[in-house]
C-alpha cells in the first residue's frame, strides 16, 4: 500500500478517534471518561499497517488528545511535572494503540483485535496509574496511599472504557477482516442477510455492555471526593440492569438463532 494512502487513512482513523473521544458517555469529576471505544480506530490501524505506522499515528493521536486537555496542565507545579504529564498521559499512554500491530497474526481476526484491544487499555491504564500517584500526588490525588487511590480512581473509567473497547473490537473484527489492502468478510462466504444479523446482534451487545458500564462504574467513585467507593454501588438501580441485560440476550439470541438456519438452509 502506497505511503499517501496509509498517511490518508491515519488522517481518518485519528479524525474517527477524536470524535468518538467526544462524544463521552460519562465524564468523571476529577478527569477521566468513558467513551464509546475512542481507542479502537488506532487500534484497527497499528494491526493493519504494523507497529512503525502504528506508533506514528498513535504518537500524533496523543497530541491531539492533549491539545483537548491543555487545561490540566495548568494544575502542574513545575515544568517537569507539564512533562510529565505530557508524556504519561497522553503521548504514551495514546501511543500504546501500537500494540494493536502485535496480533495481526491471530487466526481469527475478531480476537486478534479484542486481544490489542486489552493490551491498548491495559497500557494506558499503567501510565495513567504511574501518573496519579507521582504527578497528581497532593493534587487531585491524595498524598496519602496516592498508589492506591490511583488504581482505584483510574479503574473507574478505564474498566468499562476497557470492556466496551475489546467486545467492539471482537464483535467488528469478527465481521470485517482488517489484514488485507481492501475490507472484506471475516468469514468467506457470509450471505448479506447473515451479515446484517450478525451486525445487529453486536450491536445489541455493545449497546448493552455500553449502557451497563454507564449505569454502574460512575456509582464507584464519590461524587464529592473523589475516591473509590463500592458501597456506593448501593444505589445503582439493579432493575434497569437486569432489563438492558435481559432485552440485549433476547435480541442477540435471536440474531443468532435466525443467522444459523440461514445458513444451514443455504449449505443445504
Amino acid at each position: 500500500m502506497k505511503t499517501s494512502r496509509k498517511l490518508t487513512e491515519a488522517g481518518l482513523m485519528r479524525a474517527l478517534s477524536t470524535i468518538l473521544s467526544l462524544l463521552k458517555l460519562f465524564e468523571l469529576p476529577y478527569g477521566g471518561s468513558i467513551t464509546f471505544a475512542s481507542m479502537l480506530p488506532m487500534v484497527i490501524f497499528a494491526y493493519r499497517h504494523g507497529v512503525k505506522w502504528g506508533l506514528l499515528a498513535g504518537l500524533a493521536n496523543g497530541v491531539i488528545q492533549m491539545l483537548f486537555g491543555l487545561n490540566n496542565l495548568s494544575y502542574a507545579t513545575s515544568a517537569a511535572a507539564v512533562v510529565a504529564i505530557i508524556c504519561l498521559d497522553y503521548l504514551f499512554a495514546f501511543t500504546a494503540t501500537a500494540i494493536g500491530a502485535a496480533f495481526r497474526n491471530v487466526k481469527s481476526s475478531g480476537a486478534g483485535l479484542a486481544y490489542g484491544a486489552l493490551c491498548a487499555c491495559v497500557i494506558r491504564y499503567i501510565f495513567h496509574v504511574i501518573s496519579g500517584c507521582t504527578v497528581w500526588a497532593g493534587l487531585s490525588i491524595p498524598t496519602q496511599d496516592a498508589l492506591l487511590y490511583s488504581l482505584s480512581y483510574n479503574a473507574t473509567y478505564m474498566i468499562p472504557e476497557t470492556i466496551v473497547t475489546v467486545v467492539a473490537g471482537a464483535l467488528i473484527g469478527g465481521s470485517l477482516d482488517f489484514r488485507s489492502e481492501t475490507l472484506k468478510p471475516a468469514k468467506k462466504g457470509s450471505s448479506a442477510a447473515g451479515n446484517a444479523l450478525g451486525w445487529a446482534a453486536s450491536a445489541a451487545a455493545i449497546a448493552a455492555v455500553t449502557a451497563i458500564a454507564v449505569i454502574v462504574f460512575p456509582h464507584l467513585q464519590n461524587a464529592e471526593s473523589g475516591e473509590f467507593d463500592i458501597t456506593s454501588l448501593r444505589a445503582v438501580d439493579p432493575v434497569s440492569v437486569i432489563v438492558i441485560a435481559a432485552v440485549a440476550a433476547v435480541v442477540i439470541a435471536a440474531c443468532l438463532l435466525i443467522k444459523n438456519s440461514k445458513t444451514k438452509k443455504c449449505a443445504a
